[in-house]
């Protein structure tokens, strides 16, 4: 399968890059995409949150070029406030969100991911979720105005003390602590219950 991981300045790094590193252990394709914002200087390195610089496989310009009509079959949005908030700027990542789940494809974010970008796009609507522990309290605050916010999550419930929730095509996870049971629950998904197996086993997971 074909997973795409959206980076911007600010991104957790635990949280981006152990689903990056145990994908690519299932034998799926994974592309890291570069997401530009106002303190990016170079159109494929991000900062992340621990000031970790991240060389993305791909610059926004050749995600839209490559993914101009398919969807990927999983898109990814890591976590941390700030790179949350350049996510939730982003037309393009917007827009790769509501196309993935108007095909149905797997669409995951974790910690502030599922409240600062996932939530405007109107895609948790109905959906069970979860995210970092509090932020669930200040979606409108995400979504920018109080009534639409209602709209977009109308039906949708909200999960504490939880790894991870997983509700038709969409996955959300609670913050880094998570990170290893999310990315293990994204392997599941894309490459099934044998590889999930052999992957758990070979990284000596509790």
């Amino acid at each position: 399968m074909t997973c795409v991981v959206f980076l911007a300045d600010g991104f957790e790094e635990v949280e981006a890059l152990t689903p990056v590193d145990y994908l690519r252990r299932a034998g799926q394709e994974v592309y890291t995409v570069a997401v530009p914002s106002e303190t990016m200087n170079d159109p494929y390195i991000v900062i992340g949150s621990h000031k970790i610089p991240v060389i993305a496989d791909m610059s926004i310009e050749e995600y839209r070029e490559q993914f101009t009509g398919q969807c990927p079959d999983l898109i990814f949005c890591p976590g941390g406030m700030n790179g949350s908030a350049n996510l939730a700027l982003s037309h393009d990542v917007s827009d790769a969100i509501k196309r993935s789940d108007g095909q149905k494809k797997l669409i995951a974010a974790i910690c502030a991911a599922p409240a600062v970008v996932l939530a405007k796009t109107g895609v948790l609507t109905g959906k069970n979720w979860t995210c970092y522990p509090g932020m669930e309290n200040d979606v409108a605050k995400y979504v920018g105005d109080a009534a639409l916010s209602e709209n977009l999550m109308k039906n949708s419930t909200h999960h504490r003390n939880v790894p991870f929730v997983t509700d038709q095509n969409i996955i959300t996870g609670r913050g880094a602590g998570a990170a290893e049971q999310f990315a293990m629950e994204l392997v599941r998904l894309t490459a099934g219950e044998e590889v999930y197996a052999k992957v758990k086993a070979a990284t000596v997971q509790r």
